[in-house]
């Protein structure tokens, strides 16, 4: 299946944050952008939703560090994820991700400081 992949399980995390933020970050980024009206109040609509996008975020995240650090992939010499390098930058790049990630699951708890 494509999403136990790292790289699949990483898009999959991204997708469910996004999702699980949108009921926050959307308004807070249009009201940025100086985008506004009553209809802004009605992005709050996945409100109910969001703790089930945090399990899917927090269920990917957690198949590509498994993926990534704690199963060793069988690679033929030669092949790209052979390389240590290839692999570090895979790690760092989930890593980087990750962080993104849950500051943005975090923005919810943050955005009435805002505005």
């Amino acid at each position: 299946m494509a999403l136990l992949t790292g790289k699949g399980s990483l898009i999959a995390g991204v997708l469910a944050a996004i999702g699980a933020s949108v009921c926050c970050v959307g308004p807070l980024l249009l009201l940025a952008l100086g985008i506004g009206g009553s209809w802004v109040g009605n992005l709050t609509a996945m409100e109910p939703y969001r703790p089930v996008f945090i399990g899917l975020t927090l269920l990917f995240l957690g198949l590509a560090f498994r993926k990534l650090h704690l199963v060793q992939q069988v690679c033929a010499p030669g092949t790209s994820c052979a390389d240590p390098r290839t692999i570090r930058r895979r790690r760092l790049m989930f890593w980087v991700v990750t962080v993104f990630l849950l500051a943005l699951l975090a923005v919810p708890w943050f955005a009435p400081l805002f505005y």
